[in-house]
């Protein structure tokens, strides 16, 4: 499966427009976390526990939003996108989406 963030792929020809491809995951924040968190608020720097939390959420909606695409039978995501949202305190979704094509054998 192809993906990327722009409207075409270099050298290849899109033969159909399927739809939007899309995959989610929510996640929460975890209490040993927080605590940990906030003493490093103290002293600066980056929460690498929470930079690790939000790379494996992306990396599962972006795994997810290819398997939307596959059931499509896609050959490519064009135009791959994330959004973040707050589903409620401490608790965040995560969202890939794009435009699941299938390409021609040109």
């Amino acid at each position: 499966m192809i993906i990327i963030n722009t409207d075409e792929i270099p050298g290849k020809s899109i033969s159909e427009t399927l739809g939007i491809a899309r995959g989610s995951t929510v996640r929460a924040r975890h209490l040993g976390r927080d605590i940990f968190a906030g003493l490093k608020n103290l002293v600066g720097g980056e929460i690498s526990e929470y930079t690790r939390l939000l790379a494996d959420a992306r990396e599962e909606a972006m795994q997810r939003m290819v398997l939307d695409a596959d059931r499509m039978g896609a050959d490519a995501i064009l135009n791959v996108r994330f959004t973040t949202s707050t589903v409620m305190q401490g608790c965040s979704e995560i969202l890939a989406y794009g435009t699941a094509v299938k390409l021609s054998n040109n």
